[in-house]
């Protein structure tokens, strides 16, 4: 008895609550303000409302313009070369310095043969080949084998060329170490979604491989559907977030099929080809993580319009086997997928809501 008292005695009662009590007639005081984030991701739901067709390209780049500010070509030169590809930059950078190159070279032959001497040891005819090699020696400050300028007109056109020269070649240097230690993320999402069938209904997919060859982690991803509405007579954009199997890995060191389970609950819920069709669907995915290298986040962004959702069709096997047993993917498999029964994943599955996918206004 005394160690039942005991047990009772140090039995802890959560506190009560108070609660006061209303007539029906009463009115009740107003809810207070919601504490969650917008869904419109930044772009407001008048914007986008007047807003037509896509706001982000397949390979995740805005469709929007800003006026007001000038042409910034400058800040585009450089955003561009930072993006473009090794190759096209490499050759960028070669017939840029060529063409400067050449435009010396035309300057120097304007002035007349009597503008440079020197050239009788390097065994050159050609006058213009004459004058472009002096530039190239005086752009690159490597030497011009002899030959000099003559002339006041010509010697502050060496001048000048010793100046841009260099400056133009520091600039290019810097380009290239930007490139070099920029963190970046490359990742390669596939040519199209798909809604195939999943633990006995149906799933929205897509797949992303990185392509760089640095490792990425705390990989997290988010995806939206925009979508337009019929609201009270009037047809408004809309943006939903979309709940997704698992919206984060801890690895990424091979494939992701990001898989977004189309229940009662999913803004999807009896979604048809024409039924994303009249409301002119649109998938938004941003995806962020930590690229080990330079240890940063790192983002990258993708779009699917309805267009570009395949229907009937599941996922075809990325994996590839190996002598040693290890795991490994073939990424130029990554866009396959095997046909289903016609109708295997374009009819609503059971146990989804009535269509909350809007038609298209009359």
């Amino acid at each position: 008895m005394a160690r039942d008292a005991s047990c009772r005695a140090r039995v802890r009662l959560p506190p009560l609550r108070h609660v006061t009590a209303t007539r029906p007639d009463e009115d009740l005081p107003a809810p207070p303000p919601s504490t969650t984030h917008p869904t419109d991701l930044g772009f407001g739901r008048v914007v986008a409302n007047q807003v037509r067709g896509r706001f982000l390209s397949h390979e995740g780049i805005p469709t929007s313009r800003k006026y007001g500010i000038g042409a910034q070509r400058a800040a585009r030169f450089y955003l561009g070369a930072l993006n473009v590809g090794w190759l096209a930059f490499i050759g960028w950078l070669v017939g840029i310095v060529l063409l400067m190159n050449g435009c010396f070279a035309l300057a120097y032959r304007a002035l007349g043969d009597g503008a440079l001497h020197g050239a009788a040891a390097l065994g050159l005819e050609d006058p213009f080949l004459r004058a472009f090699s002096f530039s190239v020696g005086i752009f690159t400050t490597t030497g011009t084998g002899g030959m000099y300028a003559v002339g006041a007109t010509a010697n502050w056109l060496v001048v000048f060329e010793s100046l841009a020269g260099p400056l133009t070649l520091v600039a290019a240097a810097g380009l290239v170490i930007a490139r070099l230690t920029r963190p970046r993320m490359r990742i390669r999402f596939s040519e199209s979604a798909i809604v195939a069938p999943y633990e006995g209904g149906r799933g929205l997919m897509f797949r992303m491989v990185s392509l760089q060859p640095g490792e990425l982690s705390d990989v997290q991803v988010r995806v939206n559907l925009v979508v337009f509405e019929d609201n009270d007579g009037r047809r408004e954009r809309n943006f939903h977030p979309l709940t997704l199997e698992r919206n984060s890995v801890d690895l990424f060191t091979l494939h992701w099929t990001v898989v977004h389970p189309i229940t009662a609950a999913s803004p999807l819920a009896g979604a048809t080809p024409e039924s994303l069709l009249a409301a002119e669907a649109e998938l938004l995915i941003l995806v962020n993580a930590h690229e080990e290298t330079f240890s940063t986040r790192v983002t990258a962004r993708a779009s699917y319009t309805w267009d570009e959702i395949r229907w009937d069709v599941k996922w075809a096997s990325v994996f590839a086997s190996t002598t040693d047993g290890t795991l490994a993917i073939d990424v130029d498999r990554l866009d396959r997928t095997e046909r289903l029964p016609e109708g295997a994943t374009r009819v609503p599955a059971a146990g989804e809501s009535p269509p909350v996918v809007a038609s298209r206004s009359s």
